[in-house]
């Protein structure tokens, strides 16, 4: 009897080392498997040469230029943010914007590898002088028909060819569900257009965009925004962290070609009384020293963040988040660790000599 015991132990004890073993292996196995998946990402994104580029917006294009002359050498192509639709739906174009193109042309010509694309944004001037942004109810007239479509398709051909641009960049925000599927086909009918004159088209989306359920069309870029994660919309935070750059990229491989990630620079300065106020790498700089704040640094985002009082508005508290080129180089190099190694930046001027310079070094 203590015989049978025995074996009925060892034969137990052998079934459970074997079993050990085996989902052993299988951990191994699963690890390895994640390792190499990790590795095979960074392999294809280290295959892929980086990409740098940039926008330059009308209302600030004296500053923009400035920081175009440094980093120009390193841009494969620029984005002026320039074009917007007047109450005709038709589109419009600043006196800033006609004083802007001769001084980015006079650059352009002697930086022919990069290319330049006109940015067009669903941002309206209404009859009376206000202006709505991202309107989405402009989109919906715009796509709505095939005549609709081709009205447009012919405005935006005429622009670029009018400014002897290479290309034009779609930025239309806050699409309806029920859009995209003529936004799809304007997508394609442009595409098509730009490309018989030897032209090309950007198309950026929002982290909103519904990419996993859409078809988007091979042949244009594509460019994620990784920005808003906080901003005039919400509570004081970053504009982006690992986990949101992490979540994007993973996501982006739907997208067709190799796409680009883009980041903000700048910040954010939240008053107390709820208003939020934009502001560039330099300013958020400038407000630090002036208020003698002591700036931390988030470790989830890589952003500085501080507060200040100010005395001249009855002590309203403020809360300042903003990038400086700690954050931007960390934010590039999370999105290139995960696939993604061109980078586009929103926005030049007023960005720091040290961010320029972290964004050279990028390039070499």
């Amino acid at each position: 009897m203590r015989k049978r015991k025995g074996l009925i132990a060892a034969c137990l004890l052998v079934v459970l080392v074997g079993a050990a073993m085996y989902f052993s292996n299988l951990t191994n196995r699963a690890k390895k498997a994640e390792q190499s998946s990790i590795e095979d990402v960074q392999q294809a994104a280290a295959n892929v040469l980086p990409e740098l580029s940039a926008w330059i917006v009308d209302w600030q294009w004296k500053q923009g230029i400035e920081d175009l002359s440094i980093i120009k050498g390193e841009l494969t192509s620029l984005q002026l943010f320039a074009a917007y639709f007047d109450y005709k739906d038709s589109l419009y174009f600043t006196d800033k914007f006609q004083q802007a193109l001769p001084e980015i042309m006079k650059i352009y010509k002697k930086n022919e590898q990069m290319q330049l694309y006109l940015t067009v944004v669903n941002d309206q001037f209404k009859e009376n002088g206000e202006s709505v942004q991202k309107d989405s109810s402009l989109i919906t007239r715009l796509v709505e028909t095939e005549k609709s479509r081709k009205k447009h398709v012919d405005e935006l051909i005429a622009a670029v060819d009018q400014f002897g641009l290479n290309g034009i960049e779609i930025d239309y925000e806050r699409v309806e569900e029920e859009d995209w599927e003529r936004m799809l086909l304007f997508y394609s009918e442009l595409h098509t257009r730009l490309q018989k004159s030897g032209k090309s088209l950007r198309i950026i989306l929002e982290p909103r965009a519904p990419i996993e359920q859409l078809k988007l069309p091979e042949g244009p870029e594509y460019v994620m925004m990784a920005y808003n994660l906080y901003g005039s919309h919400s509570e004081p935070g970053p504009k982006a962290d690992e986990a949101f750059i992490e979540q994007l990229a993973a996501r982006m491989e739907v997208l067709p070609g190799s796409p680009y990630m883009a980041f903000s620079v700048g910040g954010f300065d939240w008053h107390e009384d709820g208003k939020v106020e934009a502001l560039t790498e330099e300013r958020a700089g400038l407000l630090l020293k002036q208020t003698g704040s002591k700036a931390q640094r988030d470790q989830a985002s890589g952003c500085m963040f501080f507060e200040y009082t100010d005395a001249e508005a009855n002590n309203m508290k403020h809360t300042v988040w903003y990038a400086d080129e700690v954050t931007l180089s960390r934010w590039i190099n999370i999105a290139k660790d995960n696939g993604i190694s061109k980078a586009a930046i929103w926005r030049l001027g007023e960005i720091e000599m040290e961010s320029l310079t972290s964004l050279k070094l990028y390039m070499q």
